[in-house]
């Protein structure tokens, strides 16, 4: 994109969009370079909407990580919105990099980070305006590498026909080893294969030319195999051993506009022990290693300083999890108070608040309370290895009630296995009693306004959990559930929200897909799928025509229960859980017998195993 155009795109172009703010690229912390003395240029691609991206904490390490190095230059670019997407078509303007305004098909890399199934067709979206080929085959010496990772590169043969390489697992070190080895291969000015060839020696890193797949005549999978020498079997993930002094940046990009998560979000450990049995990225994101106070207050100092933002949230997949909470919380509201800088607990656990951590976290002002029940009964509480009782829901909501709330959020999912008209009913009663709590907490203490959001999400069997094997629930059951609950659900401070299942089917198809999946994304999006996880743009009749044309029966990878010795499309990567851990899981989940807190006693689940010297901490 020359100057002239970047100009006319911005005096012309801007205006006639909803959110200009989405497209201008230099807000605060933005990271501009000179290309003078630039020998990668990085492409960090995410496929939705900026809102989404930019408030994804990933993008926010990787980013400032890459530029951190001096040779590469890494610029965010996200999905441009429909508007944006017709007036850049229409003028014939291919997608940039925010940073720069360069167009991708000018980059070395071209990444994205995959968080949601759904989000799939909008990578060939993003590759179709920047003028790169959408399947590798056909990609050419002096074109982009097409990259991608995430929790969803798990189970990468959804997107085997479009991607070059997967980066698998954590990325600090990951990603610079394969700069590392990019900058080789440029400078002995080898052909495209060769990269991948080297790149494919790297631990973490899948090649899925190298693998070839093998099927038996019912359409399941026989056999997935490297075809060159020198390559694993299985692909192992990579990981971060010690996040001691690992790599976080002193400072993050402010946005123009508001986000979906506006505020400083300070990691404070990665992994969890508990094991819901529904939950992949308890699975994926083994093993646990926390970050020390020290160090954590040290970082949302640098962060406070260089944002401006008033708010820090405690990331992690389950905060109250982390062994020296009630410390840390005290020094950052102690540290903060004065300065109105707000502190939010996200990914609360309902057995483990106590009134002095409620205390503590409103001190500046009130964030919402979230708390995931999962399941309306102890029996499919238990099943799921949720370990949490009715006692405790109630516990943690009078505790929060007798501090001043007023309002929390009530999360569940329908579709679970074994579940009955008991465990539906039971959500309507566990809000119930919600509301009943609030209105036995003193007058005096207790908020005004009461408000129970109870949502309920459809489950989706996930790769790497023990419901690995289990089939989803039919579209027509999960509607059926819904219009129950609705039905049940009738006190006026319980409101009563869902997820649309014919998303859900459509997103247990890519979770669970094979390789021949690529077809139906290709054809889908040829049809005009775009931005399937909004409910607006997504077109069911499509995606099912687009199955038609292919000769795929969706159902196959949603609905069907999978035997416990059948190869699964995902069985040569290698997440340090083992099959074997997870089919014990699964059996003892139709006992509906609890697994313990692998902090309390090793579970066996092969984490440890996964790294010489072990990982576990």
């Amino acid at each position: 994109m020359d100057e002239s155009t970047k100009e006319f795109m911005y005096d012309e172009l801007l205006p006639k969009v909803e959110k200009p703010g989405r497209y201008i690229g230099t807000e605060w912390n933005s990271v501009h370079k000179s290309l003078e003395g630039i020998n990668i240029r990085f492409a960090f691609c995410f496929p939705d909407v900026y809102e989404v991206g930019m408030s994804h904490l990933g993008m926010k390490i990787l980013y400032h990580l890459l530029n951190d190095q001096k040779d590469i230059y890494c610029e965010r670019v996200f999905a441009p919105w429909p508007d944006m997407e017709k007036q850049m078509r229409e003028n014939q303007i291919k997608l940039f990099g925010l940073e720069s305004r360069d167009s991708l098909d000018l980059f070395d890399f071209v990444g994205f980070t995959l968080q949601y199934e759904m989000s799939y067709t909008n990578i060939l979206n993003m590759l179709d305006m920047s003028g790169i080929p959408i399947e590798r085959k056909n990609r050419k010496e002096g074109q982009p590498f097409v990259v991608a990772g995430g929790p969803c590169a798990y189970n990468p043969e959804p997107l085997y026909d479009i991607v070059d390489f997967f980066m698998l697992g954590e990325g600090e070190e990951l990603m610079i080893e394969v700069m590392d080895v990019y900058r080789e291969w440029k400078a002995a000015g080898k052909a495209r294969i060769e990269l991948l060839e080297m790149v494919s020696l790297i631990k973490g890193v899948y090649v899925p030319a190298f693998y070839d797949a093998f099927y038996n005549e019912d359409g399941t999978l026989r056999e997935i195999k490297p075809n060159r020498e020198n390559l694993p079997n299985k692909v192992k993930k990579r990981v971060v051993k010690n996040l001691k002094n690992a790599y976080f940046p002193d400072k993050i990009v402010v946005p123009f506009i508001d986000i979906v998560h506006d505020r400083i979000m300070l990691e404070i450990f990665r992994g969890c022990t508990r094991g819901c049995r529904f939950c992949q990225a308890g699975m994926i994101y083994r093993p646990i290693r926390e970050r020390d106070v020290e160090e954590l207050v040290e970082i949302a100092d640098r962060l406070v300083a260089s944002s401006g933002y008033e708010e820090i949230s405690l990331s992690s997949l389950s905060t109250s999890d982390y062994t020296k909470l009630h410390d840390l919380v005290q020094k950052l509201t102690t540290r903060y108070e004065s300065g109105r800088v707000n502190l939010s607990l996200p990914s609360l656990r309902i057995d483990s608040i106590s009134l002095k951590l409620l205390e503590d976290v409103q001190k500046v002002r009130k964030s919402g309370l979230t708390f995931a029940p999962e399941a309306g009964t102890q029996r499919l509480r238990d099943v799921i290895n949720k370990g949490v009782t009715e006692e405790d829901v109630i516990k943690s909501t009078a505790a929060a009630f007798g501090t001043g709330y007023s309002g929390v959020k009530l999360y569940f999912m329908i579709g679970l296995p074994t579940e009955t008209i008991e465990d539906i009913q039971g959500i309507s009663d566990l809000a119930s009693k919600v509301v009943d709590t609030y209105y036995e907490v003193d007058k005096a203490k207790r908020g005004k306004g009461l408000s129970v959001n109870v949502s309920a999400s459809s489950f989706v069997p996930k790769p790497f959990t023990p419901f690995q094997w289990e089939p989803q629930d039919t579209i027509a059951s999960l509607v059926e559930k819904q219009k129950y609950l609705q039905k049940v659900i009738k006190r006026k401070p319980i409101s009563f929200n869902w997820h649309e299942p014919y998303v859900s089917f459509m997103e247990a198809v890519f979770a669970r897909g094979d390789r021949k999946i690529s077809r139906l994304l290709i054809k889908a999006w040829e049809l005009g799928c775009k931005f399937d996880g909004w409910d607006e743009h997504f077109k069911f009749d499509l995606w099912m025509e687009a199955c038609k044309e292919c000769g795929i029966d969706p159902a196959f990878y949603a609905n069907r229960k999978r035997e416990l010795d059948e190869v699964l499309p995902w069985d040569h990567i290698d997440v340090g859980v083992t099959k074997k851990y997870l089919k014990s899981e699964y059996k003892k989940s139709l006992k509906a017998e609890l697994t313990r807190d692998c902090r309390v006693v090793c579970t066996g689940c092969g984490i440890n195993l996964l790294e010489e010297g072990g990982v576990c901490k």
